[in-house]
């Protein structure tokens, strides 16, 4: 790998997403999705593959515990976390049904589901963002260029202008941190900021 090149094809991507209205207007729905989820007393569902189920626990981490600075918990769970879960289903379902049924059991209506896939092709993504419609989930989707047929079942996508798996989790991750700074400015505002949504019930 040449370093320099590869430097610059990250640099480019985050230049086009930059560059791209979309990207932020998407980003600034999302935000108001959670928002209203988390004030009105739902959840947080995010699931994804490999490096995908790593930032699922990323996001979920900086919602649970705290991003930038200390405030309430809000409401997050990875769907790709528990062994047991995971591979209780996958044996008696098969993989593809890995998030879909957990979505079953642990999604309520009012919540959000953050599906993430580079490809916007993965199986058990697309059957959870199904399972999420079918119980009156909002769903967001963190993808790649290509799409796949993800981007046309998600109330918002968020697309990262890139091809190349690796990049686009790198925009993900920069993704992820802006919409995580973003709800909790607005939940959970700091004297002296603006005043956001009513933060959770359960918080207060």
């Amino acid at each position: 790998m040449r370093i320099l090149d590869y430097l610059s094809r990250s640099r480019d991507a985050l230049q086009a997403a930059i560059e791209d209205p979309g990207f932020a207007a998407a980003l600034e729905q999302s935000a108001r999705l959670i928002g209203h989820a988390l004030s009105a007393g739902g959840k947080l569902l995010l699931a994804g593959n490999g490096g995908s189920a790593a930032d699922a626990q990323h996001i979920a981490g900086e919602f649970l515990s705290r991003f930038l600075y200390d405030r309430a918990p809000a409401a997050a769970l990875a769907l790709t976390t528990d062994s047991s879960v995971l591979t209780a289903i996958g044996n008696d379902y098969g993989f593809e049904h890995s998030f879909e049924r957990q979505i079953k059991g642990l999604g309520r209506k009012g919540d959000v589901l953050v599906a993430i896939s580079t490809s916007g092709r993965s199986p058990n993504i697309l059957l959870a963002i199904e399972a999420a419609r079918r119980q009156s989930l909002k769903v967001i989707g963190f993808t790649g260029k290509a799409g796949g047929g993800m981007a046309a079942l998600c109330d918002v996508a968020l697309i990262a202008p890139c091809d190349e798996t690796a990049i686009i989790q790198q925009i993900h991750a920069t993704a992820a941190h802006i919409l995580c700074g973003l709800v909790e400015e607005r939940l959970y505002p700091q004297e002296g900021s603006r005043a956001g949504e009513k933060e959770p019930a359960a918080s207060r």
